[in-house]
């Protein structure tokens, strides 16, 4: 038992980036737990929700974009261990000056600041558990922060009941405690190696020239539109636009339930995929089939009609675990690049993706409007579009099990 690889997974680096993606995607995922109570008490009801529901998780997203940019590129030049302090330190912030925000502007700036500042700790973590592991088992390393991770949502489903002021200062206050296990101590022995020597080092635009990196680089990006299409169209507006074609009233059912059972799917999902894996020794596969399976259960979901308010959380539920093979998809992008370039990609790759949910979103909300107002068909036109390219993007991108992480890119 002492040389299974299982046993070398929990060193300090994976549990510092483990509770780090854990406070993470509690951020992420509890404004849209709370964005119904707190705009309330802002004064914001009726249309005027409605509106700013889509509005402020695209500004959350947007500062996510603009974050996995600078912590990418500050990753490479100045180290991970120093984005996973910084990245982390400027979430809490915004967490805590959320729950003191007196109308829709504050609000806006703090989601903002907050994705920004969650745009650097899930590519830090990764990028640094991915070098500081053996490369037959540094899968397991990512398969745990994910998995771990995600059960933040299910946590920030729990502590959104409370008051939402409360909630926030929560989140604010684990970031804070995460910063006194000794971040900073940790760092790459790759990114080590490079200081003192002539190496290009988070240059965004190598990863844009004409090459075969920019085709990689795209490819990845592609994989992850899925996730968040199910996440971010299917899951956050279900109460609004899709339970009534079911014959669910909406009074019957509770976001934070929601969310609950679509994350500990996601968790149960990125476990599963992460020992799958392990298992087949092969990346690309088990990502092919969990696309397959995504495609499958979102045709179900939009389709099923009159159904009770267990089996809606149910299909939450395996809507969660069919994406859960986000832990791969972000391993695959950091070993798709060398030692130079692989914090910048770890950090833009996802959120690329996060962001590109603003795009999702306006489609949606454009051929919502062009269908009269039909959801469902605006949502598989979307989704089929999604899913098209993810699989395109597979296809494209090499596999990357057991490869060599420690080499440069020219």
């Amino acid at each position: 038992m002492k040389n299974h690889p299982i046993g070398k997974v929990f060193n300090k680096a994976v549990f510092v980036a483990a509770i780090g993606y854990f406070v993470d995607l509690y951020d992420l995922i509890l404004f849209n737990v709370v964005k119904e109570k707190s705009l309330a008490d802002l004064g914001y009801t009726g249309q005027a929700y409605r509106d700013l529901e889509v509005s402020l998780l695209n500004y959350q997203m947007w500062g996510m974009l603009v974050g996995g940019i600078l912590w990418g590129i500050l990753g490479d030049k100045r180290g991970r261990a120093s984005v996973l302090f910084g990245s982390i330190l400027l979430y809490s912030i915004a967490n805590i000056a959320n729950a003191f925000v007196l109308d829709a502007e504050m609000y806006a700036i703090c989601r903002f600041v907050a994705g920004v500042g969650l745009a650097g700790e899930l590519g830090a973590g990764i990028t640094l558990v991915l070098e500081s592991m053996d490369k037959e088992n540094r899968g397991y390393g990512t398969m745990v922060i994910v998995t771990l991770g995600a059960l933040g949502a299910v946590f920030a489903s729990q502590v959104g009941q409370l008051d939402w002021k409360i909630a926030y200062i929560i989140g604010g206050v684990l970031g804070i405690i995460i910063l006194f296990m000794r971040v900073q101590s940790l760092e790459s022995g790759m990114f080590k190696s490079l200081q003192g020597k002539k190496v290009n080092q988070g240059n965004l635009l190598m990863l844009l020239s004409p090459s075969g990196r920019f085709l990689r680089y795209l490819s990845c990006i592609l994989i992850g539109l899925p996730v968040w299409f199910t996440i971010g169209i299917l899951v956050n507006l279900s109460k609004s636009k899709f339970i009534h074609n079911m014959g669910i009233e909406p009074g019957s059912i509770s976001m934070g339930s929601v969310i609950m059972f679509t994350y500990l799917g996601l968790s149960v999902g990125d476990l599963l995929s992460g020992f799958l894996s392990q298992w087949f020794r092969n990346r690309r596969k088990v990502i092919y089939g969990y696309l397959a399976a995504n495609t499958i259960l979102c045709v179900v979901y939009m389709f099923s009609r009159d159904i009770s308010v267990e089996y809606f959380y149910f299909l939450c539920f395996m809507l969660g675990a069919a994406t859960g093979y986000w832990a791969l998809f972000v391993t695959i992008a950091a070993e798709q690049f060398g030692t130079n370039l692989r914090s910048t990609v770890a950090n833009t790759v996802p959120n690329f993706v996060r962001g590109a949910l603003v795009l999702i979103s306006s489609a949606f909300v454009y051929l919502e409007k062009a269908f009269l107002g039909d959801s469902v068909i605006a949502a598989l036109v979307v989704g089929f579009v999604c899913m098209a390219l993810a699989f395109l993007g597979t296809r494209t991108v090499n596999e990357t099990f057991g490869k060599d992480l420690d080499y440069i890119e020219e």
